[in-house]
C-alpha cells in the first residue's frame, strides 16, 4: 500500500466518522479545493519576489496548512469520483511532456498552443 493510498483512506475515515460524505459532491469539492487555492494566494497578495520570500518564511505554518487543505480536499475528489490519482499525474505528466518538449520550451513559460512547428515559437 502506498503513502498516497494510506492519505486516501485516512480522509475517508475522518469524513465518514463525521457523516459527511453527503456534502462531498463532486461540485463542492471542486469549489472547497478553490476557495482554499484562494485562501493560499491571498499569503502572496500584490507582493513582489523578495516580499513572496519574506511571506513564506514568516507564514511558513499558514501557508503549509493551506496547501494541505487543497491536498486533502483533490485525493477526497478523486477518490469520490473513482480517480486513481497517482496514475492520472503519471498520465498528464507524459501529456505534458509531448505538450512541452525541454528542447524547445526550455526557459520559456509560453502555453504549448503558442509554439508553431519550427520549434521557435
Amino acid at each position: 500500500m502506498n503513502e498516497l493510498t494510506k492519505v486516501t483512506e485516512q480522509i475517508r475515515e475522518f469524513r465518514d466518522k463525521r457523516d459527511w460524505a453527503q456534502f462531498h459532491n463532486p461540485k463542492d469539492m471542486a469549489i472547497a479545493i478553490s476557495l482554499e487555492a484562494g485562501e493560499l494566494l491571498e499569503h502572496f497578495l500584490w507582493k513582489g519576489p523578495e516580499e513572496v520570500d519574506a511571506r513564506v518564511e514568516s507564514h511558513k505554518e499558514e501557508i503549509t496548512e493551506e496547501i494541505s487543505d487543497i491536498a486533502i480536499y483533490l485525493v477526497e475528489l478523486a477518490d469520490n469520483l473513482g480517480i486513481d490519482l497517482l496514475a492520472a499525474m503519471t498520465d498528464k505528466m507524459a501529456k505534458n511532456d509531448v505538450k512541452y518538449p525541454a528542447a524547445q520550451v526550455k526557459g520559456s513559460s509560453k502555453k504549448y498552443t503558442e509554439y508553431d512547428e519550427s520549434g521557435t515559437g
